[in-house]
Order: C-alpha cells, then structure tokens, then sequence
C-alpha cells in the first residue's frame, strides 16, 4: 500500500507549526499567495517545516486525498540555483495531483505554476532500512516512466527559503506521467538525455547526471531519509525522483512536452483562465 504519513505530529504540533499550515492551506483553498512562513519558524529549522508539511499531509488524507508516493525536489543544480538552496528535499504525492499524459490543467488550478521534466519509478517492494544502498533500490524498482512535474509555490512571488518550500510540501502541484512503462535493465539513467520544449521551442535541457549524479541516487537519498524518520517507502509508491533540467513558468495557453531518452515522451497543455 502507499506509504501515509505517520499523523501523530499533528497533535504535538507547536503554535507556530499549526499557524504556518494554516496559512499555507488557506493559500491553497483560495488560490491565492500568502506570504513566507520562514518567519514563523527558526532559521533553518527543517524539522518545525516537515512538521508543517505533515500537519497538512495529514489534513489531505484525513479529508479523504488518497496518498500515492513522494516527490524528491532540488535535486538539480540549476534548479537549486534558481531558488537560492543548496540541498534536496522531499513531499508527498496524492491521486489527485495527477493529471494524464497529453491531457489539460484546468485554468485556475494553480497559482504560480512551473514544470520540469524527470524520471519516475514505480516501486514493486518497500524500502525499509535506513541505510538503502542502490542494489536495494534496483532490487525494488518495477519501471520506470518519464515525467512532468508542476510544481507551485503557496508562497507570493516564489519568494522561498528552504524552510518554506518544505513546509509547502516541497512545492508541489500536479505531475504527469507517460504511458509506456520501462524495465531498469540494460537502462542507465545517468547518462539519459532530456528536451522539454514549449510550442516546439526547447526551455529545457538536461542528463541523469544533473539529478544527484543520476535518478538512482536521489532515490536512494530519499529512501535512507524515510526510512530513518520512520515513514519508508513501500511496495506501489511512486517516486518522482527530480528535476533533469531547469524549470520554466507555465501560462495558460501553454503545451509542454519533454523526450527522455530510453523512457519516451510525456505532454501536458493549460487551459486558457475560465
């Protein structure tokens, strides 16, 4: 079964964890920015921001959101780059972010919306052990398929700190994933190549090398990390193991369409505003 976050923060939750959830929940009710939660919790106090992003894990899934894997972000230099951080960090997936391959973002779904493209893994066997080494991932890899990600920030101006991006749940949205699912064997995701083009014209471009050296070792840092916080991985999950290459902003009207190569394409469209 996908892994669920282990609730019980939610209870001990600090004053200042619940009052930065909240904020960040009524950002994404209303569609609506609000403004950095780094103010709210020490400077670089990462875990009162998972606790955040758990409190509202735990909401979604209380609401009935049904929790499908985890999304590894700033695993990309350019992307780090771009956002002013200089480590990995990980969110959770629901059914609900996905949206199907060649299909359409409904306009107003989101607020401030960029897309990146990368590998996803599915996984056939849970990764419990906190020191996951890459024959314990090759081992519990079923395929492999190439993915969008939209990731959206809560936060106004995409004006984040670490800290804020990890209370927004790691700025997820929605992802999109291809149709053709690829065995890892005889595949090296280090060395595959990645376009992403808008219109036909190329925003993106990048390898498995600029993922933390390749895909499989930014999967294996997220399968040590929650395996030692006592959430792993487990059979069914999907891994979204991040981004290949620059994110670009998306406007309505958009369409996005990446080539991985060895994994094959994936497209998404957003619809002009209602």
């Amino acid at each position: 079964m996908p892994t669920v976050p282990d609730g019980s923060a939610q209870d001990a939750a600090s004053p200042a964890v619940v009052k930065a959830a909240d904020l960040l929940a009524e950002a994404a009710r209303n569609r609506a920015a609000c403004p950095p939660v780094r103010g709210l919790l020490d400077a670089g106090d990462l875990a009162s921001a998972y606790a955040v992003q758990r409190l509202n894990v735990r909401r979604g899934v209380d609401a009935g959101r049904r929790v499908v894997g985890r999304k590894i972000g700033l695993t990309s230099v350019a992307v780090q780059r771009q956002l002013g951080v200089d480590r990995p960090d990980f969110g959770t997936l629901f059914a609900d972010m996905g949206v199907p391959d060649g299909g359409e973002v409904p306009g107003g779904r989101l607020i401030q919306p960029k897309i990146e493209a990368e590998v996803a893994l599915v996984l056939a066997r849970g990764l419990p052990l906190p020191d996951c080494t890459l024959v314990d991932l090759l081992r519990a890899v079923d395929f492999a398929l190439p993915a969008l990600e939209i990731v959206d920030s809560r936060v106004t101006g995409w004006d984040i700190s670490l800290v804020d991006t990890v209370a927004d749940n790691a700025s997820s949205g929605l992802y999109v994933l291809g149709g053709a699912p690829v065995p890892l064997t005889g595949l090296d995701l280090r060395a595959v190549t990645m376009t992403m083009s808008r219109g036909g014209e190329p925003v993106s471009e990048g390898t498995g090398a600029d993922c933390l050296g390749s895909p499989l070792n930014a999967a294996v840092w997220l399968a040590a990390e929650l395996a030692g916080r006592g959430d792993p991985l487990r059979a069914g999950d999907l891994v979204l193991t991040g981004a290949l290459g620059p994110m670009a902003p998306a406007a309505p009207g958009d369409t996005f369409e990446a080539h991985i190569s060895g994994l094959g394409r994936v497209a998404v469209t957003f619809a002009e505003q209602p």
